[in-house]
């Protein structure tokens, strides 16, 4: 089993994504990369706490790959807008990499200067990586938000 951690705008959304991934055993969503110790989502709504709504994600190695999850990550998002997703905007709606170990980082940095260089993109992308700092699980009611409400996403390709 390893861990994964991402932000790519609001995390239900982005949550889901992976939670429908094979090899994903599980997924918390929550406030990570900021400098306020145990806020809550009216906290890191301010946008003063520096945190991002970011997913956890733990996952089986021989089901799938780091790879798979970033090209996931990549197709799911819009990573060249900064501090903004679709209509919400924000710091805490950053596209960033939280990664857990050196071969994550390799990765993650490989796969961003791929796609930078493929032309895909007309903007740079403006993801961070970064080490993962420490994760506050958000309040329960946003652990799987779209899955409670029948509901299959909330942002936009």
């Amino acid at each position: 089993m390893a861990k994964a951690t991402f932000a790519a705008g609001c995390f239900w959304g982005v949550e889901a994504t992976f939670r429908r991934l094979a090899g994903v055993l599980s997924t918390r969503v929550g406030y990570t990369g900021g400098q306020t110790a145990h806020p809550s989502y009216k906290d890191v709504c301010t946008d003063r706490t520096g945190h991002a709504e970011a997913v956890e994600v733990e996952y089986d190695q021989d089901k799938i790959s780091y790879q798979q999850l970033l090209d996931v990550f990549w197709e799911n998002h819009d990573p060249t807008t900064l501090n903004r997703q679709g209509p919400d905007w924000g710091a805490q709606y950053r596209s960033a990499i939280f990664f857990h170990t050196p071969e994550q980082e390799k990765l993650a940095q490989a796969s961003k200067e791929a796609l930078d260089q493929s032309g895909r993109f007309r903007k740079k992308i403006v993801t961070e990586i970064l080490p993962a700092p420490v994760f506050y699980q958000a309040e329960d009611y946003h652990q799987q938000y779209l899955e409670k409400r029948g509901l299959a996403t909330c942002h936009i390709k």
